[in-house]
């Protein structure tokens, strides 16, 4: 069977084979390594749409339908988190940017490379048709996404185009990555070039290689972890590598230093190690509080948001212990966004890769080896009710597709906010791909998509699982098309609460600063009346639909036929009712945060 969207082949013999501008567009994608494009259809990129299709074959890079924009970022974000690679993206003009405007702004605060190609209608008004390319037409449309991206470019010719092309691809990939933009003019890409215009030579424009950290600096850390007695380690931003997972536990062991993790990062170190005592979770426990608040050392490495952490911990104050920051993240700080955080505190900072870092400590620690006085492990919480007024607990849902799923070799794509960390049991860095960054909801579906694809292409044997919220599937929820569109295998569960539940804790707060009643919190946030059937909503786009299925005996049931079905080829999506409600764990995290009235 071919597979879909195969072009037929092009007889040369009886067709044009003069080159247009957007031939070598096309062409420079697939020097770059390109293996796809993802697009929504815009006809101010038809030009390069038909060079892709007509020129290039539609193969490296192959096209992916998405069916709106946003999907088609989250898709490459996804695919991007598995291989470490960038995704070419298109954009049809201003309107197409501006619905893939969100995803781009998530792909930015997770530091993820994605190249993405713009396009206007002409930019010389004696060639733009009545009406639509007029509308579709700006001087300055990198200026709309200027404050979360890292590069954005219009260059004014084919030649100038392909440089423009090559100088984004590098900048994405240098860390700290993010995506970047280059806009094309429609005129440059539909006139005829004659003669050939030939790619740069990409083997005399070598990236740039990581960045290591100061030997002064490297020294003084050392000096700082050998006298540390109560060590601490956050694992932020780190490689995927499983060469570089395995350097970050021997670091950890030789310090005999504790470990937290988060999952707003994925998977970077053994849950079940015992050096890491406490779950992860979107924001540090109060048990976890206490191994900063008793630390003597803290070694960040590249951790979202350093300050906030350990002024939570310490009950806003600054912690004892001596901090080391190594990050390179400070070099995209910009006016724009807040995505920086608190400024961290730091008596060793190192703008340099921590991965680098750590192989640095390594080298200068070989003969180190601390007493193993392990941190007491976290107590395991009780079971709690399986239901909840007809509903599944949040527990029953995380405990039983964490048991259902282990020995089908999960990779977790993605989890929701209210997912208990105890349920994370992380032995492998694609045990757990990661967040979307921005807290942008409706990327879950698209991202989860752009997983699946990198591990099916990987000739991966993990099962593809995304659990998502209901308010972040329903947003996405056409994404779905597209895995099944391209026979990309894919287990989707959803925890339906039928409620934008995040907002009622919000709601919640307010109440109760005020003194009002908090029994209202609900109002104009529950998804109730009518009930939305995600089942039938997946089945509308070619999947398998499960649900809603309300007891643990149905999950288990459903969660069986779901695996046989994506382990045959097919998306699934199973439709889990659930209380409107947290984790025990993630609900006391996140009541700290929310003061009582006075």
């Amino acid at each position: 069977m071919a597979p879909p969207d195969a072009p037929a082949p092009v007889d040369t013999t009886k067709t044009n084979t003069r080159l247009f501008g957007s031939d070598p567009m096309a062409a420079m994608l697939r020097a770059l390594g390109m293996e796809y494009i993802a697009l929504t259809p815009g006809a101010s990129f038809r030009g390069l749409h038909d060079s892709l299709v007509n020129y290039l074959g539609n193969t490296k890079p192959q096209m992916l339908l998405c069916i709106h924009e946003e999907h088609a970022v989250a898709l490459a974000h996804g695919w991007t988190r598995v291989t470490g690679k960038p995704m070419a993206v298109a954009l049809h003009s201003n309107v197409g940017l501006m619905h893939a405007t969100m995803a781009i702004f998530n792909a930015w605060c997770d530091r993820v490379p994605i190249l993405m190609l713009g396009a206007v209608g002409p930019m010389d008004a004696v060639h733009r048709r009545p009406w639509v390319d007029w509308i579709h037409t700006a001087s300055d449309l990198g200026a709309l996404i200027r404050g979360y991206t890292k590069w954005d470019n219009q260059p004014a010719s084919v030649p100038a185009a392909l440089e423009a092309m090559l100088r984004a691809y590098q900048i994405a990939i240098t860390e700290p990555k993010g995506p970047t933009f280059v806009c094309l003019d429609a005129t440059t890409q539909e006139l005829p070039i004659d003669p050939a215009i030939e790619l740069p030579a990409l083997e005399r424009y070598r990236q740039p290689g990581p960045a290591d950290p100061a030997l002064e600096q490297v020294q003084e850390t050392v000096r700082i972890l050998r006298q540390a007695k109560r060590p601490v380690i956050l694992m932020g931003r780190v490689s995927r590598k499983r060469e570089d997972w395995d350097k970050r536990v021997l670091l950890a062991e030789r310090l005999g230093a504790a470990v937290l993790t988060d999952l707003k990062t994925g998977a970077t170190f053994p849950t079940a190690h015992p050096l890491h005592p406490y779950p992860p979770g979107l924001y540090v426990s109060p048990d976890a509080g206490h191994l900063i608040r008793d630390a003597d050392a803290v070694l960040a490495l590249d951790w979202v948001d350093v300050a906030g952490t350990v002024r939570q911990a310490c009950g806003g104050a600054l912690p004892a212990a001596r901090i080391i920051h190594c990050s390179l993240d400070q070099y995209v700080h910009n006016g724009y966004s807040m995505d920086y955080q608190a400024l961290p505190p730091a008596d060793v900072a190192m703008l340099a890769s921590p991965d680098r870092l750590v192989d640095r400590l390594l080298d200068e620690m070989q003969d180190h080896a601390s007493p193993k006085k392990l941190p007491a492990r976290a107590p395991v919480p009780e079971a709690g009710p399986e239901t909840i007024d007809g509903r599944l607990s949040v527990q029953a849902l995380a405990r039983v597709t964490t048991e259902s799923l282990t020995r089908h070799n999960p990779a977790y794509i993605r989890l929701p906010l209210g997912w208990p960390g105890d349920c994370c049991r992380f032995a492998d860095p694609m045990d757990y791909v990661g967040f979307d960054g921005g807290g942008g909801i409706g990327s879950g579906p698209g991202m989860a998509v752009g997983a699946a694809l990198a591990l099916r292409d990987a000739g991966s044997d993990r099962l593809p699982v995304a659990v998502l919220g209901d308010g972040d599937y329903l947003m996405g929820l056409t994404a779905i098309w597209t895995a099944v569109h391209y026979r990309i295998p894919l287990l989707v569960l959803v925890a339906n609460n039928e409620s934008f539940f995040n907002d009622e804790l919000h709601q919640e707060r307010v109440a109760r600063i005020r003194g009002r009643p908090i029994e209202n919190r609900s109002v104009g946030l529950r998804m109730s009346d009518p009930p939305n059937d995600l089942a039938t909503l997946a089945k509308g786009q070619g999947a398998q639909g499960y649900g809603p299925v309300k007891s643990v005996a149905e999950l288990k049931s459903a969660i069986e036929q779901g695996v046989q079905k994506v382990r045959a080829g097919a998306v699934c999506v199973i439709d889990v009712s659930v209380a409107p409600e947290y984790s025990r764990a993630m609900s006391s995290t996140l009541l700290r945060q929310i003061p009582s009235a006075s």
